[in-house]
């Protein structure tokens, strides 16, 4: 949650477990998956992931649980990144397991994509893009925020960006928070400044740029969040259907 604030992004009123609770089941899993050789005979390397890019408040993290029921994907948030990317224990543990599993996979991985993404250059962006590259080995996963599309492969990801006019975000935020919309507003704007430094900071990036995506959906032109992870799923299908 953000102290400035009040208001968590992402939340819209989902009971969900802590990032540590997360990933404290994602690590036993993983661990007994690895010891059971369920997925032996999988091919190594990023599964078709899906990234999402939004406006703080636009209601992305609700359309990825929609999504997620629909694609049969697991959703991992900006919280529980943040949490696996400060972790180094945890990130070194998702490591060990693939490289027990493909021996030498991971480190070419690793060089390959540090090769690549010559922006990555704080210690703090690896470790994230470290993270987010092991998530996106290990099973089928919707990414949403902390600029996942930026580090994974272009080809291996559906990158969507969803956008809407600040009188939704804010009417959005001040209805879900029960506040009012010019403190609705004041929160937005301690959000988007943090984002901004957030991607500045890791990406060496002051705006986005429409080609980093392969659709743009506008909220203000959709009639909810149902309709919108369904266009999401069609365009999934369209471009991974034949690799699930």
């Amino acid at each position: 949650m953000n102290q400035k604030t009040g208001y968590k992004p992402g939340f819209y009123g989902k009971k969900r477990p802590s990032a540590a609770e997360w990933a404290d089941r994602y690590i036993k899993k993983y661990a007994q998956d690895e010891a059971d050789k369920k997925q032996a005979d999988k091919k190594p390397g990023v599964l078709p992931s899906v990234c999402f890019s939004r406006q703080i408040g636009v209601g992305a993290l609700e359309i990825a649980d929609l999504l997620a029921g629909m694609i049969h994907y697991r959703v991992i948030d900006r919280e529980i990144l943040e949490h696996m990317a400060k972790d180094a224990n945890l990130s070194r543990k998702m490591i060990e397991f693939y490289d027990e599993r493909y021996p030498g996979r991971a480190s070419e991985l690793f060089s390959m994509l540090i090769s690549e993404k010559t922006f990555l250059k704080s210690d703090y962006a690896r470790q994230l893009a470290k993270t987010v590259t092991a998530l996106a080995c290990s099973e089928p996963t919707i990414f949403v925020g902390r600029g996942t599309h930026l580090i994974l492969p272009r080809n291996s990801v559906l990158s969507v960006r969803f956008i809407c006019s600040k009188d939704y975000r804010v009417d959005r935020l001040a209805r879900m928070m029960n506040i009012g919309k010019s403190e609705a507003e004041r929160q937005l704007e301690v959000c988007d400044a943090e984002q901004h430094e957030f991607f500045k900071a890791v990406y060496q990036k002051k705006e986005t740029s429409p080609d980093e995506f392969d659709m743009v959906i506008n909220m203000d032109h959709i009639k909810g969040s149902f309709q919108a992870a369904t266009i999401v799923a069609c365009a999934f299908e369209q471009k991974f259907g034949s690799e699930k």
